[in-house]
């Protein structure tokens, strides 16, 4: 741990000493005038972004916005040919025997693959109403030791600057809640826009694996007819 306080020591040192030193000066004095509701601001910020960086990745290497529709329909006949996510969950719904299996396969693909997705979203819509809030708190808090500040001083110096501290924790507070759950709110939103449409990507792979199992067995019964 002590560590780890020196490596950040050093590190808003160096940060100091770059063109961007006076910023971000400004923006921790900013910071520590908002008191305590800020760090539980800052946490739900680092996680929601968090969050949502992590979907955002995983998205975007299922491949389904990048492989063309004729190459994976043609991996379904050519497994020697699969390559990356789709290939995986090919090699995984096209061994069954009968639809109905294949079926069944694909449900186990989708709790397997969206799961995730769903429950990391929810932790962010959760954190995007909770950013605000936790403002709200920070703003009944600040006001609360402005009051406390007008009902105990005696209207000298300190009195006043305890006011002042007050009132810059409470508007503060508010204004860092609201400018992290808008972003959030729309990253959410892209996130949940990006996941549908990998859910209707898994229900167009299940439609045409389906149709090409379907053909394949009734040309079987077919064949199997003429024999007789």
């Amino acid at each position: 741990m002590d560590a780890f306080i020196e490596q950040l020591k050093l590190l808003q040192t160096y940060l100091m000493d770059t063109p961007l030193g006076p910023l971000l000066e400004q923006a921790l004095s900013i910071w520590r005038s908002g008191g305590w509701a800020m760090v539980a601001i800052a946490a739900i910020a680092i996680l929601m972004f968090g969050l949502g960086v992590k979907v955002f990745i995983k998205l975007s290497g299922k491949g389904f916005t990048s492989v063309r529709e004729k190459t994976w329909r043609k991996w379904i006949n050519h497994p020697e040919q699969r390559r990356g996510s789709i290939g995986r969950m090919l090699d995984f719904v096209t061994g069954a025997p009968t639809i109905k299996d294949t079926a069944v396969a694909f449900e186990e693909l989708r709790a397997t693959e969206i799961a995730p997705f769903d429950r990391d979203l929810r932790v962010m819509k959760i954190c995007v109403s909770a950013a605000p809030l936790l403002g709200l708190l920070g703003t009944v808090t600040g006001m609360l030791t402005t009051f406390s500040a007008l009902a105990s001083g005696s209207g000298g110096e300190k009195t006043m600057g305890m006011i002042a501290g007050g009132i810059s924790e409470a508007l503060i507070t508010t204004e860092t809640g609201l400018v992290i759950a808008l972003p959030g709110l729309f990253f959410q939103y892209l996130l949940v826009r990006k996941q549908e449409r990998y859910k209707a990507f898994l229900l167009h792979l299940e439609t045409v694996c389906t149709q090409k199992l379907y053909k394949k067995l009734r040309q079987k019964e077919m064949d199997a007819a003429v024999q007789a």
